[in-house]
C-alpha cells in the first residue's frame, strides 16, 4: 500500500488540499498495514505459558504468544489482560496487538517496528508529493491508569515537538512553574480521535490553524514522551 497516495486520494476526493503547517494525525493501524505488521495467527504456535494463561481466562493461546513476542517487560498479567512494555518502551494493554479493524478472523495488528521512522518517512513522502510543510503524528489507543475508558496518544512524531516545557516560567501570580510540561502531541492526538472514531474507517486527520509554542518545524521524536525509568514511581 502506497500510503502517501492513499492520503493524498483521500484528501483530493474530501476537496481538501493540505496546506503549510498542517498537522497531519495518521492512526497507527493504516501505517502497521502499509508496513505488513499484520501476524495470522494460523501460523503460530503458543508456548506453555501462552497456553496455561489463555486457557486460565479463555483467551486464544495463539495471540497471547504474538503478545508475548512483542513484550520486552510484563507488568502485569492478570484477569486475562497483559499490560506490558512493548520494545518501543511503551506500556500498554496487550503490547499494542490488536485484532479490531482488521479483516480476517485470524489476523491481528502489531504496532510499525519504528514509529518515529514511520512518522517522518510519511511527513518526508507527502511533502514532496504535494509541497508542502506539515508535521505527523501518528496515534494509538492506550487505558490510562486510575481512569475509565481509553485516550488516543502520540506514538511516532515528526515535524513538532510533542511536549512544551513550561518550567522556570512565572504564572500569572508570578509563582515560578517547576514540573508543567504539557504533552501537546498526545493532546492533539486525543482532539483527533474525536474525529476519526472507532468505527468510520477515518485514518487521517488534518488539523489546521493550531501554532505550537516554539518554532514549527522542530524535530521532535514520539520517544520523547517516554518515561525514563528512573522517574517511573510505578515499576
Amino acid at each position: 500500500m502506497d500510503l502517501t497516495r492513499v492520503l493524498l486520494d483521500a484528501a483530493a476526493a474530501s476537496d481538501l488540499a493540505l496546506r503549510d503547517d498542517d498537522i497531519l494525525i495518521v492512526t497507527h493501524k493504516v501505517v502497521s498495514k502499509a508496513e505488513g505488521r499484520l501476524i495470522d495467527l494460523r501460523e503460530v504456535q503458543a508456548s506453555d505459558l501462552a497456553q496455561r494463561f489463555a486457557a486460565q481466562w479463555g483467551k486464544d493461546a495463539r495471540q497471547i504468544e504474538v503478545v508475548l513476542r512483542e513484550s520486552a517487560r510484563i507488568v502485569r498479567m492478570d484477569r486475562g489482560i497483559i499490560i506490558a512494555q512493548t520494545h518501543h518502551g511503551f506500556v500498554c494493554a496487550n503490547a499494542g496487538v490488536d485484532a479490531s479493524n482488521v479483516a480476517g478472523d485470524e489476523i491481528v495488528c502489531l504496532l510499525p517496528v519504528d514509529p518515529d521512522a514511520s512518522a517522518a518517512h510519511l511527513r518526508e513522502a507527502i511533502q514532496r508529493a504535494a509541497g508542502v510543510r506539515l508535521a505527523v503524528i501518528i496515534t494509538d489507543s492506550f487505558g490510562r491508569p486510575w481512569r475509565q475508558g481509553i485516550v488516543n496518544v502520540a506514538i511516532g512524531v515528526a515535524g513538532i515537538q510533542p511536549l512544551v516545557d513550561y518550567r522556570g516560567k512565572p504564572d500569572d501570580h508570578g509563582r515560578v512553574m517547576s514540573a508543567s510540561v504539557i504533552a501537546i502531541a498526545d493532546e492533539l492526538a486525543s482532539a483527533a480521535e474525536l474525529v476519526t472514531g472507532k468505527l468510520g474507517r477515518c485514518p487521517f486527520v488534518v488539523v489546521r490553524g493550531y501554532a505550537p509554542p516554539g518554532a514549527r518545524g522542530q524535530e521532535g521524536r514520539g520517544a520523547d514522551l517516554l518515561m525514563d525509568a528512573s522517574m517511573d514511581l510505578f515499576r
